[in-house]
């Protein structure tokens, strides 16, 4: 009866999360919204089927993990060199106008120097894997404001280590010592020189064979757990190391990525990703507490709306001091929009180290997923940029750009594509079909 109970949790996690994410396709939107809805409510604080979140946070992690790794299978090393520079400065941007902006507020709300850090860093950054979704999703995947916000959150994952360490090192509320920050900056020129010297060595050869490549890749069962073993293999070198594992499984994507193996590998671990992607998504659902959202709903829808304008804003007039178009400011801002899921990690760590006490965790995860929950409007909006900015050839000024969010924002529930959008769908679905079997003939 016992294995009998927990096939039954397994089987409601299935049916419900598929559901939900049905329903999200059906409206348009990313299915990991399905998912995190699901979370919630199966939840404790719902319907309390999945009551412990412990049981599959690993396989979650490894869902990021792999979502790192097809980010590198899937970047245009060529592409990618050329925005490197526009990415991390915008990443800069982002971080030190965060910073600077709690650092003004926060000790209006008492907040402490490591209470301060760690909410700058969780505004700064958005999430990878929404953000990715939506990219592939409005088919901007291989244009240059795809490969920027896909730089932009490449630098923002490997910003990542080096925050965690940081409030690592604000344990019980004091400042980190000198050896903290000497580690630190030393893994942060570790990983940037490592990305480097990748970037280098695989954009130098055209193309290269796996090892083992003729006994793995000619075996349907051992073609799966080879390139899974390859991605965790190398996350698990990073995080030995000192780097993130995640960080550590974009590079064996990037390596995958530019081999003689890179649509089979591709083809093969996808359905992995998926599942592990749906309960990494689910296990953040699960954390909602829906009686302190109700109680403070107000207070955090304030925070909320607060948060994502300022970091539209900020992204927006970061690339263009960079020299970004208006609408590719403002379609890659809107990409960017949401908070990160990275955020319930730096909030986890916060705990660990007594910086921040539940109440605390429970805003930063309410926002948060509430955050992610409202990316479909963004979606909306990204869709009718990305037309607009297809009709008139990617030159678009402020005007248009704000007439274009307005548009999509108002008539929200009513507004219908026009003759030229559809247009414009259709050949891009049909487009993406014919790449897409031209990739499975590949063998």
């Amino acid at each position: 009866m016992h294995g009998l109970s927990e096939l039954s949790g397994i089987a409601a996690i299935a049916i419900t999360a598929t559901l939900c994410g049905m329903a999200m396709v059906q409206f348009r939107q990313p299915p990991i919204i399905g998912y995190i809805l699901s979370g919630i409510l199966l939840g404790p604080s719902a319907l309390g089927i999945v009551q412990d979140r412990s049981s599959i946070e690993t396989l979650a992690e490894i869902g990021v993990i792999l979502l790192l790794y097809f980010i590198g299978i899937e970047l245009s090393l060529q592409s990618f060199r050329q925005i490197w520079k526009t990415a991390v400065g915008a990443t800069i941007l982002q971080i030190t106008l965060s910073l600077l902006f709690v650092l003004w507020l926060g000790p209006k709300f008492g907040l402490s120097l490591g209470q301060i850090l760690l909410f700058a860093f969780c505004l700064a950054v958005s999430s990878t894997a929404v953000s990715v979704t939506v990219v592939q999703s409005i088919g901007e995947s291989n244009t240059r404001t795809g490969q920027l916000v896909i730089g932009i959150l490449i630098a923002q994952d490997l910003a990542i280590a080096p925050m965690l360490l940081i409030i690592s090192g604000f344990g019980g509320g004091e400042m980190p010592n000198i050896a903290s920050l000497t580690k630190i900056a030393i893994e942060v020129s570790l990983s940037i020189a490592m990305l480097v010297a990748a970037i280098i060595l695989l954009t130098r050869r055209k193309s290269f064979n796996m090892p083992f490549s003729d006994l793995i890749m000619t075996k349907r069962d051992l073609t799966p757990l080879a390139v899974l073993a390859w991605c965790l293999g190398f996350a698990i070198t990073s995080g030995v190391l000192g780097l993130s594992p995640a960080f550590g499984a974009f590079l064996a994507g990037l390596t995958i990525g530019n081999s003689a193996q890179k649509h089979l590998a591709h083809k093969s671990a996808e359905p992995i990703k998926i599942v592990l992607l749906m309960i990494f998504f689910l296990s953040i659902g699960l954390l909602v507490d829906l009686a302190f959202l109700s109680q403070n709903f107000l207070a955090i829808i304030f925070i909320l709306i607060s948060a994502t304008v300022f970091k539209t804003l900020l992204n927006v007039l970061g690339l263009r001091s960079l020299g970004r178009g208006w609408g590719e400011s403002f379609l890659a801002s809107l990409l960017l929009g949401q908070m990160g899921e990275f955020s319930f990690v730096m909030g986890a760590a916060a705990v660990g180290v007594s910086l921040i006490n539940q109440t605390l965790l429970n805003y930063l995860i309410s926002i948060t997923v509430l955050s992610l929950i409202i990316s479909p409007f963004y979606v909306a909006i990204a869709r009718r940029l990305h037309n607009v900015m297809l009709e008139k050839h990617g030159e678009v000024n402020l005007g248009t750009a704000l007439k274009t969010i307005l548009r999509s924002v108002i008539p929200f529930a009513g507004r219908h594509l026009s003759r030229s959008e559809a247009r414009l769908l259709q050949n891009e679905w049909i487009k993406q079909n014919k790449n897409k079997k031209r990739q499975n003939k590949i063998p």
